[in-house]
């Protein structure tokens, strides 16, 4: 496995800062993750009587994970950017965890070696958010989520929803672009992966591995759409509050921007 294609982020740090959280959609993404992931930390940490083993895998600015490093979690982040991990770095020093963190800046086809330097065990919880629309071989780790989750552990993984693609250009009347079979996003800047992964490959991939699919949410699953912000899209705070109470809803959900699932190993 080669990480040669897999997508960095070194070149446009700033802009993927500005872009992804400078705004409303992404307090929106973090707002669902957060407590998506509030609610899962506590039952595990409850079962295990212990502060929870966390691996970040493909971090970017590491938002979720620091946080749990405040709450007194055990936490490694990885990413391939040095970049991005700078910028995590500063948030880190501003919470008080810098050197409660491991952080390992490589590929994650190199984790195994670095991880096995640093312990022999397996972690509680493996977060791994929008990195697999960006890797050349997504399938591909799968295989290390499952050597690397303790056996009661959850898998979080977020990744973009290629349906929200193709019904936002619906809406949007984009139809020469969705009836060009050779439609690419201009990747220097883009932040719309090419290679998105579907709800369906994503979930075959983890049956393979021995994971069943415990929930699954949607992010942003109606903020996009909205071509006139007006009425309640003028609140953030009620947008925030709407996309909360819609993001686990059938059918909602489905048409997320991004989908969150939590996964387990199948008992």
């Amino acid at each position: 496995m080669s990480a040669d294609k897999d997508r960095n982020f070194d070149p446009i740090t700033e802009h993927f800062v500005k872009k992804v959280y400078g705004g409303l959609k992404g307090e929106i993404r973090l707002a669902v993750l957060k407590r998506d992931l509030a609610q899962t930390v506590e039952q595990l940490s409850a079962q295990l009587k212990r502060p929870l083993k966390i691996l970040d895998v493909g971090a970017g600015l590491a938002q979720l994970s620091l946080q749990l490093a405040a709450q007194g979690h055990m936490v490694t982040i990885n990413d391939i950017s040095d970049n991005m991990l700078t910028e995590a770095k500063k948030s880190a020093e501003q919470l008080g965890v810098l050197t409660q963190v491991n952080w390992l800046v490589c590929p994650y086809q190199q984790l195994e070696d670095l991880l096995g330097k640093h312990n022999k065990q397996s972690y509680d919880l493996i977060l791994c958010h929008a990195l697999l629309e960006w890797l050349a071989e997504p399938q591909q780790i799968m295989p290390f989520f499952a050597q690397w989750l303790a056996p009661t552990g959850v898998l979080s993984l977020c990744f973009y929803n290629p349906a929200s693609f193709i019904y936002r250009n619906l809406i949007m009347g984009n139809f020469n672009l969705l009836n060009n079979p050779n439609f690419k996003s201009d990747n220097k800047k883009s932040l719309t992966p090419n290679n998105p992964v579907s709800y369906e490959e994503a979930d075959a991939w983890l049956k393979a591995q021995g994971f069943m699919i415990d929930k699954v949410s949607g992010l942003r699953v109606f903020h996009d759409y909205a071509p006139l912000k007006r009425g309640g899209h003028t609140n953030p705070e009620a947008v925030i509050e709407m996309e909360l109470r819609y993001s686990d809803q059938t059918p909602y959900k489905w048409l997320g921007r991004y989908l969150h699932v939590q996964a387990s190993f199948d008992a």
